[in-house]
């Protein structure tokens, strides 16, 4: 196993990605916090599916556009497990706005969620990490758009490209404690932020066209480069994005 006698956080575990994830996990022999907002069942699920594997779990509800909650979640793991290996900032979330149309709520909202939660939970993940003074890692769960616009989603977009940048200079001033900090952009992923898309067929074939490889990506295909990332193997790797996106990013209709 990959991960043996590590211990994980995973933001948003309750579902999509990160139930993918926080399994994954776990399957490499991690135990994994799973995090959830306001889903306790999906993410007690989660809990007994790893339980059940033979693995070990924790669920800890927290929002993580808060500070306290963010902080609580690392205290809550370390209490349980011992320790902090793995950081995996994954929650996300997004309101389809443009920079016209979007409000100050959806801006704030979203920021705070996708942006202000990974900014301190690298922060407060990194503090226990250097504490502990063997390493760790970290992995911010990004998106193709942290360099790919999306008309129509602004702030999702200003957010993903602000993780790209806290990978980077954290992985640069993290490097001397052992922490490597690594992005992970998953271009379309059959998810529940998906959901209204892939169930239209005119807009989930038109999708599919758009990818070379023909198809969506599945949220275990992430997972396993998250436990790859996450594990030994992935030493020399930090400051750097592996996009995950069936080559959509490449894709040209020609001229």
């Amino acid at each position: 196993m990959l991960l043996e006698n590590k211990v994980a956080i995973v933001t948003g575990g309750d579902s999509g990605i990160g139930r993918a994830i926080s399994i994954e996990l776990a399957k490499e022999g991690a135990a994994v916090t799973v995090n959830f907002r306001h889903n306790e069942q999906a993410a007690n699920e989660v809990r007994q599916q790893i339980e059940q594997a033979g693995g070990k779990a924790l669920v800890v509800q927290g929002d993580v556009s808060s500070v306290a909650d963010l902080q609580k979640l690392v205290d809550h793991t370390v209490e349980t497990f011992g320790r902090l290996d793995i950081m995996v900032n994954n929650a996300g979330m997004e309101t389809r706005t443009s920079t016209i149309d979007s409000t100050e709520q959806d801006f704030d909202t979203v920021i705070g969620v996708n942006l202000k939660g990974p900014f301190f939970g690298t922060q407060f993940a990194a503090k226990q990490m250097i504490k502990q003074g063997d390493g760790g890692r970290i992995i911010n769960i990004s998106s193709v758009h942290e360099d790919w616009p999306m008309p129509g989603n602004s702030p999702y977009c200003c957010a993903k490209g602000g993780i790209r940048m806290l990978t980077r200079n954290a992985g640069v001033e993290l490097a001397p404690h052992g922490i490597t900090v690594v992005g992970v952009g998953p271009g379309a992923i059959d998810t529940p932020i998906n959901k209204e898309t892939l169930a239209a067929p005119e807009k989930a074939a038109a999708l599919n066209h758009a990818i070379p490889l023909g198809r969506v990506g599945e949220p275990e295909e992430v997972a396993g480069l998250v436990a790859w990332l996450a594990s030994a193997k992935a030493a020399y790797i930090t400051s750097s994005t592996y996009f995950i996106d069936g080559g959509i990013m490449q894709g040209s209709v020609g001229l």
